[in-house]
């Protein structure tokens, strides 16, 4: 999965570029770049990569979620709908902004159910962020009827899913905005950093001017006069939009080979008795970043998790897991904050709580599901050892 397994002569080629240039900021110094603009290069072929007309490049993953709902007017008092099987970033950026995160039940796909995202709307939702997890898509056509039947705006974290599609569409491009990380575990990595999309202009034009302070940043320039409102620093560097553009190309073959090797697993594994797999919208549009299947019941989950650990094959066991699962966010439950009066989780319009009960729904299906996630460097040798585990996986139970 991760990007770091093919960085190779291409994007060193492109660092030491930026190097040999000295300049390192994505603005000004025009005198001394020689012409080169890798970050706006990088935009630009990003946007045209998914099919939209604009892309903001920003320094995280987190700063896109953050970048894109500040753009969309989200502030105090507003509610923002996510999912409780997501990274921790997504419901930390919609808390920093003032607004309260509400949680949604996660469905077959391990995205938001939109059943349950319908009974979550309420008067002061101010926008929907679904989330295309482990690789693959949420049902963002259902998602996105559902909000726009209520006229709120879908902002889809696509942090998981660079490259993946639905009907040939890219994934991020089906709400009013897209966000992306590219930090150092994912397929296209710039280390750290994150990309914003959409079709919206003013939208842009509000994330680009967020994301630096407030400039305008027309045409090109930086700095100009007259500043419509306050910002913030989220941008990206030269060195990270020149290994982004390096990255970029291989993306469509890193791909391809995330796809071979889960359909190979996926092929073995189907022999366990009592396994389902995981529900993908379009299986051809898969990222392929994970394999993810379900058992009967939790303890037969932690069975089978055990045996093909035994056998050097150990999958991710996601009802254990404390960086994407609600049930275990116990700072989040806890209303922990290093801030002395209790912000974001004391305000003057209420006090916000989460129980760790909440979603039984995604409890259940988590203490069910195991995981893979599906590596670049896979060779033959080390793809026949998971096999093997699983084999014997199957012969054990």
């Amino acid at each position: 999965m991760p990007g770091f397994e093919v960085l190779g002569k291409e994007e060193r080629d492109a660092v030491l570029e930026v190097m040999d240039r000295g300049v390192l900021f994505r603005y000004e110094f025009g005198d001394q770049r020689q012409g080169a603009w890798r970050v706006r290069e990088f935009e630009e072929a990003f946007a045209a990569y998914t099919g939209v007309a604009h892309a903001l490049a920003v320094s995280s993953g987190t700063a896109a979620v953050k970048v894109a709902l500040a753009a969309l007017g989200v502030g105090a008092g507003d509610e923002v709908i996510t999912q409780g099987f997501t990274f921790v970033a997504t419901w930390e950026a919609i808390l920093d902004l003032g607004a309260k995160p509400v949680f949604c039940e996660i469905d077959q796909s391990l995205c938001m159910d939109p059943a349950d995202l319908e009974a979550k709307i309420s008067p002061r939702t101010a926008a929907i962020v679904p989330v295309h997890m482990l690789g693959a898509q949420a049902r963002i056509k259902e998602i996105a009827a559902v909000a726009e039947a209520h006229g709120i705006p879908v902002m889809e974290d696509t942090a998981q899913a660079t490259g993946g599609t639905l009907e040939g569409k890219h994934l991020g491009g089906f709400g009013a905005m897209g966000s992306f990380s590219f930090d150092s575990v994912k397929t296209l990595t710039t280390g750290e950093g994150g990309m914003v999309i959409t079709n919206d202009a003013e939208l842009y034009q509000n994330m680009s001017e967020y994301h630096d302070h407030g400039h305008d940043h027309q045409p090109v320039g930086r700095g100009n006069e007259g500043r419509r409102f306050i910002g913030f620093n989220y941008r990206m560097m030269e060195l990270q939009g020149a290994l982004g553009l390096a990255q970029l190309a291989k993306l469509p073959g890193m791909l391809q080979t995330q796809r071979s090797n889960q359909a190979k697993l996926q092929e073995a594994l189907a022999r366990v008795p009592g396994i389902s797999f995981r529900q993908v919208p379009d299986p051809a549009g898969d990222t392929a970043t994970f394999l993810s299947w379900f058992m009967p019941s939790a303890e037969e989950a932690a069975r089978l998790a055990e045996l093909l650990a035994q056998h050097g094959a150990g999958p991710i066991a996601w009802g254990n897991n404390t960086w994407h699962a609600y049930p275990h966010w116990e700072h989040l439950h806890a209303g922990a904050t290093v801030s002395k009066n209790g912000w974001p989780f004391t305000r003057l319009d209420g006090d916000l709580s989460y129980d760790p009960r909440d979603l039984p729904q995604t409890a259940d299906i988590l203490g069910r599901c195991l995981s893979w996630q599906i590596m670049l460097g896979w060779d033959e040798a080390k793809l026949q050892q998971m096999v093997e585990a699983i084999n014997r996986a199957v012969a054990a139970w």
